[in-house]
C-alpha cells in the first residue's frame, strides 16, 4: 500500500485549443453521433412525475452507474460539474413508481410477452410475491410468508445445493458484506457476483503478477503521462465521464492509443458535453489504433517485448528500465527467453498486426517516461483472461510504469458497485480483506464473526448454473437459487442451456428493484420475487467502491418510497435470522452504521469506512499508487515477470473470429435499437468492406452467422474493424457462445469464438438438406 495521499482535483485549461476540435460545424451537426441535448431532455421528460426527487440524486447521490465514482455532480479527479447520460438513463430505475397490481398480476404468459426493456419500464416491484408450480400468475405475499417459505427450503436443502449471486446493479458493499456473512453463516460458499463475467481475471492477474487486486493508479494519472494506452476498453462508450479526462490528457500532451479489433468511432472523436469548447466542436482523442485480432493481444505484448529485446542487446537501457527490474521484479531472464524463442511470422499472424507495426509501438513505450494501461472486457471475456491482463503488467514492469505519478495499471469498472464485491466477500474465493484459501485469513473472520466457515470451494456462477441440471443424487444439484438482480437469459453464454438450468431449480428467488425476463421463468417448486431498495433509499445510507479505490458514501435522500421495499442488507439478515435463529446474536448487522464498524474491522484496507456517514464523505485506501516505489505487497516485495504462451485461436481457415459488444446500454439494459456512434442496429453484423465483398455481401443484407452451438440472424454492416473478425452486439450474439468454457484461473466465461458468415437465403435454401449441419460439422471437426 502506498503513503502518497491524493491531492484533489485539478482544473481545465480556461482556453480551448482549436488544435483538438473535430469541426468547426457546431455541436457536430450532420456527423453520426451521440445527441447529448435531445437525450437530457428526453430523459427529464421521463422523469418528469418525480423530477425534484431526481434532482436531489443527481446532486446529493454517489453515482449507480459506473464506476468513475462521480459524488453528486462532483468526483475527485477534476473540478467543475461531471454529468453523462449513463447515469441519466439509469436515473429512471430510482423514480419511476411501482408496476400497476393489474399488470402485476397478469397471467404469466402475457408478462412473458414482454422484453427486458419493456418490462423496465412497467415501474418498481412494490411488494413480495410468490408463484407456486403450475400457478398462471404471481400472487401477493407478506414478508413474513415470503421469507418463511425460502427460510423453511434452506433449512432442508443441503448448503453445497444452496447458491447466492449479487449482480452489481447499485448494490452496495454494506449488502455485499452481509451476503457473504450471512451465506457462510448459512453453511454454503456458494456466492458470487458480477465481476465474474466482467473483470474477475483482472484481481487474478494484478494479485500474481504484482500482489494487488484493484487498479494500482487514479484517473489524475491520465492528465499528463507520456502515453495512455486503451486495450479493449470503449471507455467514451460505457464510462462517458471519462472522456473529460481524457480531453484533459490531450491537453497535457499525453498521446492516447486504442488497441481493438474495431476501429471505435467514440475513442477516435467525441463531444463531451460538460465542456463547452467540446461540445461545440468535438475533441480528437486517440492518437493511433492498433487493430488486433481477437485474442491476438498475447501476441501483440510478445512482439512489443521482442523488439524491446532487441534494442537492448544493440543498446542496453534503450527499452527497459534495468533499475526498477533489478530492485523490484523477478523473473526477467525466463521472459527474455520466452520472448526470444517467439518468431515473428507465428506473431503476426496471431496478433493481426504487421512487425513494423508492433516496433512502432514498442518504441512509443520506450521513450516515454510515463503511461497508464487502461483495459476492461476485450481483454478480460476470454479463456485466456489472465494471461492476457499478466501480459499488460509485463510491459509496465519492464518499463517501470508502476507506483508513481502518472503511471499504473487500471482495470476499468463498467458499475459503481462491482469493484467492492469481492473485497466484501462475495465471492467463492474470497474473505473480507482476505482470500478464502488462506488459513491465516480464515481463522482471522471466524474469531470476527463467532461462527466457523466451510471448508469446501465454492462454485462459480457458471458452474452453479450447470449444476442446475446435475441428477438428483448428485451432491451439489443446486435446488436453491438466490439472487440479487441480474438476468442470465441476456448476460451468460448459450441462453437456451441458462434457461432450461434456471428452470430446474426447485426454489428461485429475485430479490430486485424491476421485473426482468428470467423473473418470469418457471420452477420446480416456487419463485419468490422480493422488493428491494435502491441505494439512494437505504436507511442509513450505504458506500461504494470506485475503479481508483475511492470508498464514497451515499445517503439515504429524501423521497418517495415504493411500497414494501426494502434494504437489500436487511433482507439478508432476516433471512438469515429465520433459517437459524440461534446464531441471530452471531449475525449482528443491525444497521448501516454497524455494518460499516465491522467492515472495518474484517477488511483491514476498508479501515476507514467507519467514519463515512456525511454527504460527499469519501476515502481513498492504499494511497494514491499501490506498489508505491516499486515495492509490492508479495512475500519478497517484488512483482513477478511471466512467461505467456499464445493462445490457440481456434480460427479454420473460412471462418470469422467473433466477439460481443455494446451498444447504447448499460450492461445487459438496453436504451436505444440504434448505437449513436456508428449507427448500427442491435443485429447488426460488424464486418470488415473486404470480407464482406469476399462473400458477395452489400450493407443491409440478411445473414445467418452460426456455428455448433447456436446462430443468430442480423444485417451486414460494413465496418473499420479487423480484417477475418466480425463483431456482434451483447446479448443479442451470446446465443453464438459455448456453455461450460471458463478461463482456467479466474473463471470467467469464454465470450469469443469462431462462425460461418452466410447470406440468409443460402442458409435458408439449404436447411433442408445436409449442407448447415455438414458446415457446422467441418467447424467442430477443425476446432477440435
Amino acid at each position: 500500500m502506498g503513503k502518497t495521499k491524493h491531492t484533489g482535483p485539478i482544473k481545465l485549461p480556461a482556453k480551448p485549443d482549436p488544435k483538438l476540435w473535430v469541426s468547426k460545424v457546431p455541436f457536430g451537426m450532420g456527423k453520426i453521433k451521440p445527441k447529448h441535448i435531445r437525450e437530457t431532455a428526453k430523459i427529464a421528460w421521463q422523469n418528469r412525475d418525480n423530477l425534484p426527487y431526481a434532482y436531489r440524486i443527481l446532486t446529493q447521490g454517489v453515482c449507480d452507474g459506473c464506476a468513475l465514482g462521480v459524488s453528486g455532480l462532483y468526483d475527485q479527479t477534476l473540478a467543475g460539474p461531471h454529468l453523462c447520460t449513463t447515469r441519466l438513463n439509469v436515473l429512471r430505475l430510482n423514480t419511476m413508481p411501482a408496476i400497476r397490481e393489474d399488470i402485476l398480476h397478469a397471467d404469466i404468459e402475457e408478462l412473458s410477452r414482454l422484453g427486458s426493456t419493456e418490462l423496465r419500464q412497467l415501474g418498481r416491484i412494490p411488494y413480495p410475491l410468490i408463484r407456486r408450480q403450475g400457478e398462471r400468475r404471481f400472487s401477493r405475499a407478506t414478508w413474513d410468508e415470503a421469507l418463511d417459505l425460502v427460510a423453511a427450503k434452506m433449512r432442508a436443502t443441503n448448503p453445497k445445493q444452496t447458491a447466492f449471486y449479487l449482480t452489481a446493479r447499485g448494490i452496495t458493499n454494506e449488502s455485499y458484506y452481509v451476503a457473504a456473512k450471512v451465506a457462510r453463516l448459512l453453511g454454503t460458499n456458494n456466492i458470487d457476483n458480477a465481476s465474474r463475467i466482467c473483470h474477475s481475471p483482472s484481481k487474478t492477474a494484478l494479485k500474481r503478477s504484482v500482489g494487488v487486486g484493484a487498479s494500482t493508479c487514479n484517473y489524475k494519472d491520465w492528465i499528463g503521462t507520456d502515453v495512455l494506452v486503451f486495450w479493449g476498453s470503449v471507455a467514451a462508450n460505457n464510462q462517458p465521464v471519462s472522456t473529460k479526462y481524457m480531453y484533459a490528457a490531450k491537453r497535457k500532451g499525453t498521446k492516447i492509443i486504442v488497441i481493438n479489433p474495431y476501429y471505435e468511432p467514440s475513442m477516435e472523436k467525441y463531444w463531451i458535453p460538460s465542456i463547452a469548447e467540446s461540445a461545440l466542436f468535438g475533441t480528437k482523442l486517440c492518437d493511433d489504433v492498433y487493430q488486433v485480432n481477437i485474442g491476438g493481444d498475447i501476441a501483440f505484448m510478445n512482439g512489443v517485448m521482442k523488439v524491446w529485446f532487441e534494442m537492448e542487446e544493440r543498446e542496453p537501457g534503450s527499452a527497459i528500465d534495468h533499475a526498477f527490474v533489478q530492485a523490484h521484479t523477478h523473473g526477467l531472464e525466463q521472459l527474455r527467453a520466452h520472448v526470444a524463442q517467439q518468431d515473428w511470422t507465428t506473431l503476426e499472424q496471431s496478433s493481426g498486426l504487421t512487425r513494423e507495426r508492433m516496433r512502432e509501438f514498442a518504441e512509443l513505450l520506450a521513450r516515454a517516461a510515463s503511461a497508464v494501461f487502461v483495459w476492461s472486457m476485450g481483454l478480460t471475456q476470454h479463456r485466456f483472461g489472465t494471461d492476457n491482463i499478466s501480459q499488460v503488467a509485463n510491459l509496465a514492469l519492464l518499463r517501470g510504469f508502476l507506483g508513481r505519478e502518472h503511471c499504473g495499471l487500471m482495470p476499468i469498472r463498467g458499475h459503481s458497485g462491482v469493484q467492492g464485491s469481492g473485497e466484501m466477500g462475495a465471492d467463492p474465493f474470497s474473505l473480507p480483506g482476505g482470500e478464502i484459501s488462506s488459513a491465516a485469513d480464515r481463522s482471522r473472520i471466524e474469531q470476527l464473526w463467532g461462527f466457523g466457515l466451510p471448508r469446501w470451494q465454492g462454485d462459480i456462477v457458471g458452474v452453479t448454473l450447470e449444476n442446475a441440471l446435475l441428477p438428483e443424487e448428485q451432491e451439489r444439484k443446486l435446488r436453491m437459487f438466490y439472487t440479487s438482480g441480474g438476468n442470465f437469459l441476456e448476460t451468460m453464454p448459450d441462453p437456451a442451456f441458462v434457461r432450461e438450468a434456471l428452470t430446474s431449480i426447485d426454489v428461485r428467488v429475485h430479490q430486485d428493484i424491476i421485473l426482468n425476463t428470467s423473473t418470469l421463468l418457471d420452477a420446480r417448486e416456487a419463485v419468490v420475487v422480493l422488493p428491494a431498495m435502491t441505494r439512494y433509499e437505504q436507511p442509513g445510507g450505504g458506500t461504494s467502491t470506485s475503479t481508483e479505490r475511492m470508498v464514497y458514501f451515499s445517503p439515504e435522500i429524501a423521497g418517495p418510497r415504493i411500497g414494501e421495499a426494502r434494504a437489500e442488507w436487511a433482507i439478508y439478515a432476516d433471512l438469515a435470522r429465520r433459517v437459524k435463529p440461534e446464531a441471530a446474536e452471531q449475525l449482528g448487522c443491525g444497521s448501516a452504521e454497524a455494518i460499516r464498524a465491522e467492515i472495518a474491522l474484517a477488511a483491514p484496507s476498508y479501515n476507514g469506512i467507519q467514519h463515512l456517514h456525511e454527504r460527499g464523505d469519501v476515502f481513498q485506501y492504499g494511497g494514491a499508487w499501490l506498489c508505491e516505489d516499486g515495492v509490492c505487497p508479495t512475500p519478497d516485495g517484488r512483482a513477478a515477470l511471466l512467461p505467456i504462451e499464445l493462445p490457440e485461436l481456434r480460427k479454420p481457415e473460412g471462418h470469422f473470429a467473433v466477439t460481443t459488444r455494446r451498444g447504447k446500454q448499460f450492461n445487459s439494459m438496453i436504451y436505444s435499437d440504434t448505437d449513436p456512434f456508428n449507427d448500427a442496429d442491435r443485429y447488426d453484423v460488424l464486418i470488415h468492406p473486404g470480407d464482406a465483398g469476399a462473400l458477395s455481401l452489400h450493407d443491409g443484407d440478411a445473414i445467418v452467422v452460426y456455428n455448433s452451438y447456436g446462430s443468430m440472424h442480423g444485417r451486414v454492416k460494413r465496418a473499420d474493424v479487423k480484417s477475418g473478425n466480425i463483431e456482434v452486439h451483447w446479448p443479442e450474439g451470446n446465443s453464438l457462445i459455448p456453455k461450460g468454457v471458463y478461463e482456467q484461473y479466474a473463471g470467467i466465461p469464454e465470450y469469443n469464438t469462431a462462425v460461418i458468415v452466410e447470406k440468409a437465403e443460402t442458409y435458408h435454401a439449404y436447411k433442408d438438406t445436409r449442407y448447415i449441419e455438414k458446415r457446422i460439422e467441418e467447424l467442430e471437426t477443425e476446432v477440435e
